[in-house]
């Protein structure tokens, strides 16, 4: 669902100032931090050595923070400063407001639904998420 125009269309909205290479990115840690270069570079499907590259104009941005992390102090972990969460909260807010036309045309009833079925879909991805990491972490 990579879909760069309307990424553009999101973080204008937003009112940020973010080049679109990077929203992917940001987004990413804010879901997973914290989350080692490769880990991050896997989740969005690129080469890690690009990945560090824009992790690190995201720290010169004061949007992210690099820590070793506890479980191996080889590994970098990248995760969101406060100024990180005020643009993720722009992005949401951004989100909300241009999603609020389709769903204006949906009954209560719809509504209701869709919540349900996501509350579910987070639920089950969730649980598929800690399944993998913990088969990853047998894989070591």
């Amino acid at each position: 669902m990579n879909q760069p125009h309307r990424d553009e269309i999101l973080i204008a909205e937003a009112g940020i100032q973010l080049d679109r290479a990077l929203f992917q990115l940001i987004v990413g840690i804010h879901r997973f931090a914290p989350i080692g270069v490769v880990e991050l570079a896997d989740r969005v499907g690129r080469d890690h050595t690009t990945v560090s590259r824009q992790v690190a104009k995201l720290a010169e941005l004061g949007l992210v923070e690099r820590r070793p992390s506890a479980e191996d102090r080889r590994v970098k972990e990248a995760l969101l400063t406060e100024e990180g969460r005020r643009v993720i909260d722009a992005l949401d807010a951004a989100r909300g407001r241009l999603s609020q036309p389709v769903f204006e045309q949906w009954s209560d009833r719809d509504l209701l639904e869709l919540e349900r079925l996501m509350r579910r879909f987070v639920d089950d991805l969730v649980g598929w998420s800690a399944a993998e990491k913990a088969a990853a972490a047998d894989d070591r």
